[in-house]
């Protein structure tokens, strides 16, 4: 494949999320940039591709800064649609894969997209609701199983020939992507991500965990997903390493590749990392090339990370914690600091400031409980068509996370719950993850959460929603009598439901709504 020389970069366009790819390109064009199924791209490779997307979205004649949704599931073919949408001036809206119906319409309506780029699993649920959706078209992102890849993404990503360099039309003030927060508490809104926010982030990652350009990073968690995207694929481009992306989590599958492609970093949710932990082909695999795990998107069990550590001395384990509007990353309890405080968020990272304050939007003193607001220019422009949104998060000049968290001397952050998931019973307040952490602790449990009911007496009443593991039985007293010993008697649960699966969301998170309304 020959390629022309790179363009110089405006002023302007230099702070573009697509120029982190170019200068990359500029830099190591030989190098291994992505690897995907049998498919290697060298960077130039890579760069050269995003051109001929680029190109292929202009000729569509979409105005500029208009919305281009992303449906479907990690592919080369989505990274690059991604990087294309960013160098051609546009919008990019991920969209959660496992979205249907109403939930999909809704966020293709409130985005405003005008294309959506969908994979063949999906093209079905999307046609079911494009009736609805005047205006707006699609276009594939690769092909079915077996099928041709001409008139798709990845068909133009592959084309051979001259390749004419796209200069962007964007400038670091431009929107880079709306990203919809995850909805767990109420109806999604979309962050307002500029250029500039998203490469102030790739930044703070980079120098927070350890980045190196020869780690042979790992990308099994949904890039619709900003942890995924933001936190690790785009920071590991912007360095040059060679990123390794898979289509999903799938337990043996990482297991084989980290052995296979002297996998170095690895990034995973708690809720693949939990079951990773027990899983049998952990002890035929030889993970010895790993060196950095990182955990992040949900509330990783204390009691699950300690076994890990314990298993794996030599692994530093790197907790990232943040959330959509901060680009996502805030705060690193770097490997080191796990020892003395393991239930902690860690540190503010480079580019954010934190404050802990109460509801008037003082400062508390260390110890006491209070909300995480941030400052940084990692932090999104806002809410996209919800102004009353934007003015109640951004009030006091600081943007308002929802979080309630204690902070220690040092700075180190520990987080106790979100706002929203804080329990009241019987005028006190309790935090559902202190009670989630007790009941983890008990062998028989795979998986809880821990929600306040209604109930006439406590006003609502701490219920443990569990599943427990494969061939286990339990009782509801036997996991309230298990806590005893670890929780003050007004924090022990009530009540016990089991259940086979906790509603979660593609990115980990658990829908503690949905358990509430059921």
């Amino acid at each position: 494949m020959t390629t022309p020389p790179l363009p110089v970069m405006s002023a302007a366009n230099a702070g573009t999320v697509d120029a982190v790819l170019r200068r990359s390109a500029s830099r190591f064009p030989d190098r291994v940039a992505l690897t995907f199924a049998d498919r290697r791209w060298s960077y130039s490779e890579l760069d050269a591709a995003v051109d001929r997307v680029a190109a292929e979205l202009t000729a569509r004649g979409l105005e500029p800064g208009s919305r281009i949704a992303a449906y479907g599931v990690n592919s080369d073919a989505y990274l690059i649609a991604f990087l294309a949408t960013s160098r051609a001036g546009y919008t990019h809206v991920p969209v959660n894969y496992a979205l249907t119906g109403g939930e999909l319409e809704y966020l293709l309506t409130d985005s405003g997209a005008s294309l959506v780029l969908v994979d063949p699993a999906q093209a079905p649920t999307l046609d079911a609701v494009l009736g609805n959706l005047p205006g707006l078209s699609s276009l594939d992102l690769q092909p079915a199983a077996g099928g041709h890849v001409d008139g798709t993404v990845l068909g133009t990503a592959l084309a051979s020939g001259e390749t004419t360099p796209v200069d962007s039309p964007a400038s670091g003030t431009s929107l880079a992507q709306l990203l919809y927060t995850s909805g767990t508490t109420s109806r999604p809104k979309g962050a307002m991500m500029t250029h500039s926010a998203l490469i102030h982030e790739y930044v703070s990652c980079i120098l927070a965990l350890d980045f190196d350009i020869d780690d042979e990073p790992l990308v099994a968690m949904p890039l619709y997903h900003s942890a995924a995207m933001h936190v690790f694929a785009l920071p590991y481009l912007s360095l040059g390493a060679t990123v390794h992306l898979m289509a999903a989590p799938d337990i043996p599958e990482i297991l084989r590749r980290v052995e296979e492609d002297g996998i170095r970093s690895l990034f995973l949710a708690p809720t693949v990392w939990v079951p990773l932990a027990s899983h049998p082909d952990l002890e035929t695999r030889d993970l010895s090339s790993l060196t950095k795990a990182q955990y992040g998107a949900s509330i990783m069990p204390v009691t699950v990370l300690q076994r890990l550590r314990t298993k794996y001395p030599d692994l530093g384990f790197y907790n990232c914690f943040g959330q959509s509007e901060v680009a996502p990353l805030a705060c690193v309890l770097r490997p080191e600091e796990h020892d003395a405080r393991p239930a902690s968020a860690g540190r503010a990272v480079f580019f954010v400031e934190a404050r802990v304050v109460d509801e008037t939007g003082a400062e508390v003193p260390d110890g006491e409980r209070g909300e995480v607001v941030y400052r940084s220019p990692q932090l999104c422009s806002g809410y996209w068509n919800k102004p009353q949104a934007t003015e109640e998060a951004f009030r006091g000049g600081w943007f308002h996370s929802g979080d309630l968290v204690v902070r220690d001397s040092e700075g180190f952050l520990e987080v106790v719950d979100r706002i929203k998931d804080v329990i009241n019973t019987g005028g006190v307040l309790v935090a559902s993850r202190e009670v989630e952490d007790a009941v983890y602790r008990d062998e028989r449990v795979a998986e809880v959460a821990v929600i306040g009911t209604p109930d006439p007496k406590w006003i609502e009443a701490v219920t443990a929603v569990v599943v427990l593991k494969d061939g286990a039985d339990a009782t509801q007293d036997e996991i309230i009598d298990g806590t005893r010993a670890h929780l003050a008697p007004f924090k022990v649960p009530k009540r016990v439901v089991f259940v086979d699966e906790l509603p979660r969301n593609q990115s980990g998170k658990l829908l503690k709504r949905e358990l509430r309304q059921n």
